[in-house]
């Protein structure tokens, strides 16, 4: 999951298929004039030679293609992340489109500005768009979805719906993990968490499970932004909601439904109904590209997949560093409020900041031979894919255990994993088909063969 993350499954892209481009072969980011980062497609694949050239010629850089500020730097990221008092969360899902409703330019001060129109602005009603103190409100609200307890709970059953959706990757030999595995997987565990009734559970997935398309929020095509999944998930726990006020059960959903904000008061059903929506958004696209990502780089390393089988203590730090190397957000927005120095760079009110994950979690400052995936990396969990401040992931404790449960588990399973040269070519060098937006980074499609590992047999 990501920083209260980008909300909804993304919308279906006309450019789907297994066709791959070749991996690791981005242009040389030597024109910052000419390379749009946003509605290009240049970047999508390996957007890091222009993180790195951004950085190198400033960690507050502006873009010049749609005018924001690209916070590439790790220090200089953690300090817009944390700074609630000079920069609004308005924009953190939008960034630059469809841009603020009314001019800002010349303004000292912008925050009334804010506080009037964001309604206006698409996902003001979810959590990351909020800001003090209505998001300190909602945020109480989603912390008592997630409490340990029920983290724990969660956990426990966590491993039995892997173990199911591995059988059939096993029976088959191979299978396509993203829409098969790891989408169906981070759905079922976030559903399990809210308490949705097992039997609402296919419709949830024939609604929700679609890691395996591109386009939606962040859409290099410039697409617009899709409600679909949002008006679903509002329609079914909006009944859970109400059908629990008017007769408690003793369940999750009757938890949900008495839940009070801080100071006692009741919420209205729809504010209930969209803290689980966010946090089901969050399971249901970040967690995914985590759980993706890092089985692509078992498939392609035999030396690692045989230590990370050999030492499954080394799992959690393995994931930490995937999350550095490869964050499943590319970056969060912020908007100035007033005028305000980043690194040295004077920054005017109503500016449109991207603090790049993707970016910062490779800062050399920071981060020694950050290019290099280092297992063992003392700092691996100094990354900011989870954010930072306020907007700290909530949900970072479930996906990094359903991140360590599922790989553990195909580890456990496997004697042998491998890429499906159908869809990715030759093993010396896969072809890869990224998500086509400028905000989640992970993969489309996966292929893997697996050999299933010798049970013994007692005697």
């Amino acid at each position: 999951m990501s920083a209260e993350a980008k909300n909804g499954p993304a919308a279906a892209e006309a450019e789907n298929g297994p066709e791959a481009s070749e991996a690791k072969t981005g242009p040389v980011a030597n024109d910052l004039e000419s390379l749009d980062f946003f509605l290009g497609r240049d970047l999508v694949d390996d957007p890091y030679p222009y993180f790195d050239e951004l950085r190198s010629k400033c960690p507050v850089y502006r873009e010049p293609h749609h005018n924001v500020l690209m916070v590439t730097g790790y220090d200089e990221g953690v300090q817009v992340l944390q700074d609630v008092e000079n920069f609004s969360s308005v924009t953190s899902v939008t960034g630059p489109f469809p841009g603020f409703p009314v001019p800002v330019e010349g303004r000292d001060d912008v925050a009334e500005l804010i506080a009037q129109h964001r309604d206006s602005l698409p996902f003001s009603d979810q959590l990351p768009t909020m800001d003090p103190p209505t998001h300190t409100d909602h945020r109480a609200l989603l912390m008592k979805m997630i409490t340990p307890k029920r983290l724990k709970e969660n956990e426990e059953w966590m491993g039995g719906i892997t173990d199911q959706l591995l059988d059939t990757l096993l029976e088959r030999g191979k299978g396509e993990f993203v829409g098969e595995f790891a989408g169906p997987l981070a759905l079922l565990v976030i559903a399990d968490l809210l308490g949705v009734p097992p039997e609402d559970h296919p419709e949830f997935i024939k609604q929700l499970n679609r890691s395996n398309v591109g386009g939606g929020i962040g859409s290099s095509s410039g697409e617009s932004l899709a409600h679909n999944p949002l008006e679903f998930l509002y329609g079914k726990f909006a009944g859970y909601i109400e059908d629990r006020r008017k007769e408690p059960r003793g369940d999750v959903l009757t938890g949900l439904a008495q839940a009070t904000f801080p100071d006692g008061t009741t919420p209205e059903v729809i504010d209930v109904c969209r803290v689980a929506a966010n946090l089901f958004s969050a399971g249901q696209e970040t967690t995914v590209r985590l759980v993706s990502t890092a089985a692509k780089l078992i498939a392609e390393d035999p030396e690692l997949q045989a230590t990370l089988r050999a030492n499954p203590e080394k799992v959690p730090n393995f994931l930490e560093e995937v999350l550095r190397t490869e964050s499943p957000i590319k970056g969060d927005f912020r908007m100035s409020k007033c005028p305000v120095s980043v690194g040295g760079v004077d920054v005017p009110a109503g500016a449109t900041l991207m603090i790049v994950n993707g970016a910062a979690n490779r800062d050399p400052r920071h981060f020694d031979d950050p290019a290099t995936f280092d297992i063992s990396r003392a700092n691996a969990r100094h990354h900011i894919a989870f954010g930072r401040g306020i907007h700290t992931c909530p949900g970072a404790p479930l996906a990094r255990a359903e991140a360590r449960v599922a790989i553990q588990r195909l580890l456990e399973r496997t004697s042998d994993i491998r890429l499906d040269p159908g869809l990715h070519g030759s093993a010396e060098n896969p072809k890869y088909r990224y998500m086509p937006t400028f905000i989640l980074r992970g993969l489309l499609f996966l292929g893997l063969e697996v050999t299933p590992a010798q049970v013994a047999v007692e005697a």
